[in-house]
């Protein structure tokens, strides 16, 4: 990136801060902010409350109503959309749905990689917090190109296995048949969750947390994958995840609660306890998550859980059982809140 403004924060004064975030902004997008909303919605055959819905489902703030803010790319794509929805047949509440999805994931992708890289050049360079988030900031025009093929690389990826995912799992069904009592998706719904997070981080400093919590988050995620799962979510110091079928979602249980009995994971010289759950069960999938009863009981049983435990409920015992390679053992009942009594089964092998 070619340019002479100075980008260290200990020089920089409002008035030059504001002209390198508008050059910054200008080398992103690729191009200037040339239109209102009106203007925008005049050049791609729309009317203002559709771009106005657009923009607040990308989650981004909505510029005023004579404000130059949106660029011919930003038309472009509102344009696109627009003309997807009447070939499709999209009604509002779907087209909110999409843009929604990319609004919430760009959101998280974008601060996820800038963090990274800041930390990169924190710990490979010496440099402070601030300092580190200029020389990004510095450098950051330059990775656009990689940044970006990596994320359509990913997203087509992705989309090619839930493509193949759906066929096979759906392949036989009567799709006549609408069951609407009944969720859609049958699922092990499971959380694993760090003991006494509080306690154990309150002494760490804000680089040690972050690398502990990646790193727990980081093994859980590849644990997971490694078996056929899918991390749903992270909930603070949880991780969501789910499998295709009970005997799969069990051995993940089980392989995180192993993993996590190694000594050498440790923080502050102390090894780190998790508790386990997992419910068989149907669930819906929506927004990128699932809903359903059995997710709201994986979320109370690993709260009853003892370190180093796994537990599931009697319906997935029941499914489990035949299988010799588990060992089920059945708990005290206990009242669950907003499910009721239930006796928790402890999963490990035989």
């Amino acid at each position: 990136m070619q340019n002479s403004d100075p980008l260290d924060s200990a020089e920089l004064s409002q008035a030059s801060a504001r002209r390198i975030a508008s050059r910054l902004d200008q080398e992103i997008l690729g191009e200037q902010r040339v239109l209102t909303a009106s203007e925008l919605a005049e050049s791609a055959g729309v009317d203002e409350r559709f771009v106005r819905d657009y923009w607040q489902s990308l989650g981004l703030p909505i510029a005023g109503e004579n404000r130059v803010a949106f660029t011919n790319a930003d038309a472009d794509a509102v344009r696109e959309i627009a003309e997807a929805a009447r070939e499709q047949g999209w009604d509002e509440a779907t087209v909110r749905t999409l843009v929604r999805s990319v609004g919430h994931t760009m959101d998280r992708i974008a601060l996820w990689q800038l963090e990274a890289l800041v930390d990169n050049v924190a710990r490979m360079e010496g440099l402070t917090d601030v300092a580190a988030r200029f020389k990004v900031m510095h450098n950051l025009p330059d990775l656009l190109p990689v940044l970006e093929s990596q994320l359509t690389h990913a997203w087509r990826r992705q989309l090619a296995v839930w493509a193949g995912r759906y066929v096979i799992e759906f392949a036989g069904q009567d799709s006549s048949t609408n069951l609407d009592s009944e969720l859609p998706l049958p699922r092990a719904v499971g959380f694993i969750d760090i003991v006494q997070f509080t306690q154990r981080t309150t002494q760490l400093g804000s680089h040690d947390l972050a690398v502990f919590v990646q790193n727990f988050e980081a093994k859980a995620r590849d644990l997971v994958t490694d078996h056929g799962g899918r991390v749903v979510k992270t909930i603070g110091d949880a991780v969501m995840f789910i499998a295709d079928e009970a005997r799969q979602g069990a051995e993940i249980a089980l392989a995180l609660a192993e993993r996590w009995r190694e000594p050498h994971l440790e923080v502050d010289g102390k090894p780190v306890a998790v508790r386990i759950s997992l419910v068989w069960g149907r669930v819906l999938s929506r927004f990128g998550d699932v809903f359903g009863p059995s997710v709201n009981l994986a979320a109370r049983l690993v709260a009853l859980a003892e370190p180093g435990d796994v537990l599931i409920d009697p319906e997935t015992r029941d499914v489990l059982a035949g299988n010799p390679d588990y060992l089920l053992t059945a708990g005290q009942p206990q009242s669950v809140q907003g499910v009721g009594i239930v006796t928790p089964w402890s999963l490990a092998r035989s």
